[in-house]
């Protein structure tokens, strides 16, 4: 196993503040922020009052028209068409959490227009990823006329085109990359096709599926189909789409922080029986839920239904209005996730055994590894802790009767589906976006694929360089960080891709009181100028020796910390450069 030894661990680069000083005094006045706020508002890409308060104000009003996607009317007349001629539909979605919640959305609404709606998710191992003939013949079987695919179904040209040859018309709801031609349903609603005109590409499946709900109750709305009902408030949705936005690493700018925001606030609240027992199991109830709470907390649980056993228990945890129900179904999700957890050690364990000591590893620029021993629902979690270890795409892959079925993650900088897209020759199948992949591959290809994956990477060595850089966004002493400051700062939440947590750079500090704490951690306090603070360094143990009694400069997140229910402010530190 690669161990990085020096310090500072990683390069670091500080954001070029250019000309825009002036754009950093407005943003300061008009929003009463700290300077160094408004800097790091330049540098998310604000550069006018419009976007600053958009970004600091996300808002419902700030919607792009559903119909602006391309073949959006298409899918909506079609459904409508269904509902009134009462044709049986099915949504049929994947087994991830955008899956799972894009389902959830669209059955909880649908539901309530037609009683002849039914849902279906394939089993991960069984069946594997998108449309399936035999499960068109039972839709055929069952006298189905319609199926919704969501978060699938771009990928599925033969099985589509299979479906409308049994009179079976589609619908499709998907994000992914689009290779080759469409296929040929009623509607391929999808950001990424180059005719649509939706301003923002990066919606998750479940943002999309948001967006034809929107569509779908307006078109609704004009038959005065709510005349003499209860109208649907599609906000009491976003709680739902939160979590399955957050789960597919989606970019959380534009739509996704609006869905993100307003959803984290709607689970903190918590009123939502199958997610107030979620957060009760995973022990996080009576927190606020920030973006990693999410991440770490709720959406391993969901995930791990569809990983290991079935993604209906964790569909019917997020439709059920019975509190006991749901703490039923959230105690099994969270016996599937400690399942998850212990085959995923497992695996990982396998494999850096098997890098071992081999100094050749460090001259490799992506990782593929192989064994029918390991669990398919798990290998991308896998794949995933690779890529924070070693800093470079990684796919792992999981072997049955000589064909393999992997998942691949990517560094920031490289396109991994587009790396794939290279490889389609060694491929049995593939599919995914920018950060993740999947494929299906003959097991005597395998040593190929390695071999070409590390040419395409190699080719792309800026993407490898980038991930072992970290951007600072700009130089803040840290007697500048007071409550009032911190404030300020929880506005630029939620965080995640595409809007990361800010990092900061402090001068000339000295730490006292180191601990290791936890699984490895590094508890330090931290003194500069006067003023002091907790810090924690995750997983840097190692480093007590050298910093003890040393002065140094740091890269770090401030954060307020709620342990025992206490908020402190604490700093989160990100690499550490001894200077004496």
């Amino acid at each position: 196993m690669i161990e990085k030894k020096q310090l500072p661990v990683s390069r670091w680069k500080i954001e070029a503040t250019g000309d825009h000083k002036n754009i950093e005094v407005l943003f300061s006045k008009e929003f009463g922020v700290h300077p160094i706020i408004s800097q790091i508002l330049i540098n998310r890409g604000m550069r006018d009052i419009e976007a600053a308060r958009r970004y600091l104000h996300p808002s419902l009003n700030d919607l792009h028209s559903p119909f602006l996607m391309k073949d959006m009317r298409k899918g909506v007349a079609r459904l409508l068409q269904a509902i009134h001629n009462k044709e049986k539909i099915v949504i049929y979605g994947d087994y991830d959490a955008d899956g799972i919640t894009s389902v959830v959305i669209l059955f909880k609404f649908i539901k309530e227009i037609t009683p002849l709606i039914e849902y279906y998710i394939p089993d991960r191992v069984q069946e594997g990823y998108g449309l399936k003939i035999p499960f068109i013949d039972k839709c055929k079987e069952d006298d189905c006329r319609l199926i919704i695919t969501v978060d699938c179904g771009t990928s599925d040209v033969e099985e589509i085109a299979y479906a409308r040859s049994l009179g079976i018309d589609t619908i499709i709801l998907d994000h992914h990359e689009i290779s080759g031609h469409l296929p040929l349903a009623v509607a391929s609603i999808n950001p990424n096709r180059e005719d649509c005109a939706f301003p923002f590409k990066g919606l998750a499946g479940v943002g999309i599926a948001f967006n034809f709900l929107i569509a779908l109750r307006g078109a609704l709305n004009k038959e005065s189909f709510w005349k003499d009902k209860h109208y649907p408030n599609l906000k009491e949705y976003l709680d739902i789409v939160a979590l399955g936005t957050i789960g597919d690493i989606a970019p959380l700018i534009d739509e996704n922080r609006i869905f993100a925001k307003i959803g984290l606030d709607l689970i903190t609240e918590g009123k939502r029986p199958g997610i107030k027992a979620l957060k009760e199991v995973s022990g996080v109830d009576n927190q606020t839920i920030d973006s990693f709470k999410a991440s770490f907390s709720l959406i391993p649980r969901i995930n791990a239904a569809g990983r290991i056993a079935s993604s209906t228990d964790a569909v019917k945890l997020l439709l059920t209005d019975d509190f006991t129900e749901a703490r039923v179904l959230a105690e099994k999700l969270d016996s599937y996730n400690r399942q998850r957890q212990f085959m995923e050690k497992k695996i990982l364990r396998d494999i850096l055994e098997s890098v071992g000591d081999n100094a050749s590893i460090e001259k490799t620029n992506s990782f593929v590894f192989a064994s029918d021993k390991w669990h398919q629902g798990v290998v991308g979690i896998v794949a995933s802790r690779l890529v924070e270890l070693f800093n470079r795409p990684a796919f792992v892959i999981s072997l049955n009767n000589g064909v393999g079925k992997g998942s691949g993650r990517s560094v920031s900088g490289f396109n991994i589906y587009k790396g794939i897209q290279q490889c389609e020759h060694l491929l049995l199948s593939f599919g995914g976006h920018y950060h993740a992949a999947g494929i299906s591959i003959k097991e005597e290809n395998i040593r190929d694929f390695a071999e070409r994956l590390d040419e395409i990477t190699g080719s792309g060595t800026e993407a490898l360089e980038t991930a072992s850089q970290i951007s600072i966004d700009t130089e803040c002493p840290i007697e500048n960080i007071t409550s009032e400051w911190m404030a300020q700062m929880e506005k630029l939440a939620p965080f995640g891709s595409k809007n990361p947590e800010p990092l900061l750079y402090a001068r000339n500090v000295k730490a006292s009181n180191l601990l290791i704490v936890g699984n490895n951690h590094l508890k330090m306090w931290l003194k500069s100028n006067g003023a002091s603070y907790d810090s924690i360094w995750f997983n840097m143990a190692k480093y007590i020796t050298d910093l003890t009694g040393a002065n140094f400069d740091i890269v770090f997140t401030p954060q307020i910390n709620n342990w025992n229910g206490s908020p402190d402010i604490q700093l989160k530190i990100k690499d550490v450069n001894i200077i004496s």
